[in-house]
């Protein structure tokens, strides 16, 4: 669930004030995302050498990647100071005026989900983007008049997880752009390992492969369950997670082996059982299922597509053999295919 942050460190108490606990706020703490950290440290080291403000960055993928996390490291890094909010909350071209001549020369200003900011907003950004000023529009009808407000330089770093949808004259102002992908096993259980040793969680190491294993490649997500195995181990054990706690815990949250839960598998079995293994349209998918569109292609599809279970074609998507050997489903395939016949 997205919020509307507009200014750095405002998160819900409770969860959010413990995903911030675990945020890493420098480079070296954050884990994972080799080649784009070192690419990173680079320019950050030149921008500050030249004493000039870091060039716009934009950051494209999945949810939970840590997108957020490195817009922040970069302001510290650079020893500047971090706004944040997300495109929706910026309804009137004086929301985004009244940040960017408060925002204080060389600091970052974050945008997340970028591809949803309004047009009249995006067109303001691009003279703040390129000539650090913004026309603001003075009175009304025949003796309106534009006034050039000057900017300090800063840095905008915008995140979204559909490239698709930034529009081309805005994506080109972005002078470093980066995606992230998602992580691989061993990446997450060092995350594990360091996010147990900030929350005192004591963790098995074979516990923390099982977790890892069911993470989706995702840090948000190798937290989140992390938690509930702390809730469940202090609960049925002596707080030791071990593997026996995870097989338990992940059964009871009805997690499987590679990490999809029961809206995931009924996603497989829509598209098995419902439309033959596909292909069927991503709205009729949603439909079925009774989720969003928005969040079956954000939130679930990467990772069945990254895993190989589904696959995008012209026509919809189509359930692979590796789906149907996941759900135990072959010989309902078989079947089905003899009837073709």
């Amino acid at each position: 669930m997205k919020d509307n942050r507009v200014t750095a460190g405002t998160f819900h108490p409770e969860q959010d004030q413990e995903e911030y606990t675990l945020r890493p706020r420098k480079l070296k703490e954050f884990l994972g995302q080799m080649r784009l950290k070192e690419n990173l440290a680079v320019f950050i080291q030149a921008a500050k050498q030249r004493q000039e403000s870091l060039d716009h960055v934009f950051f494209s993928g999945p949810p939970g990647l840590g997108k957020t996390t490195l817009a922040g490291i970069i302001a510290n890094e650079l020893g500047v100071q971090f706004r944040a909010t997300s495109a929706p909350a910026l309804e009137r071209p004086g929301d985004l005026a009244a940040i960017l001549t408060t925002i204080g020369e060389n600091n970052v200003f974050f945008i997340d989900e970028i591809h949803r900011l309004r047009p009249i907003i995006e067109e303001m950004l691009y003279n703040a983007m390129e000539d650090f000023e913004i026309d603001v529009v003075m009175g009304q009808g025949p003796g309106a008049r534009t006034i050039k407000i000057p900017l300090p330089p800063f840095t905008l770093v915008g995140a979204t997880t559909k490239t698709g949808l930034v529009s081309g004259p805005l994506y080109s102002r972005f002078g470093i752009t980066s995606r992230l992908d998602f992580y691989t096993d061993e990446d997450i259980e060092s995350i594990i390992h360091r996010s147990a040793g900030i929350l005192t969680i004591k963790l098995e190491e074979a516990a923390c492969t099982m977790i890892a294993s069911r993470s989706r490649g995702t840090p948000r997500v190798a937290n989140r369950l992390l938690r509930r195995m702390r809730d469940f181990a202090q609960v049925w054990a002596d707080g030791l997670v071990t593997a026996e706690i995870v097989m338990r815990g992940m059964s009871s949250l009805d997690i499987d082996s590679l990490g999809l839960d029961k809206l995931d598998r009924d996603i497989l079995k829509t598209v098995i059982e419902n439309y033959k293994g596909g292909p069927v349209g991503s709205e009729t998918l949603a439909i079925s299922i009774g989720e969003a569109v928005d969040t079956l292609e954000d939130v679930y599809e990467p990772y069945l597509i990254q895993k190989g279970l589904i696959q995008r074609t012209p026509r919809g998507r189509t359930a692979t053999h590796l789906a149907y050997e996941h759900l135990d489903l072959k010989q309902r395939e078989s079947e089905d295919q003899q009837l073709l016949l």
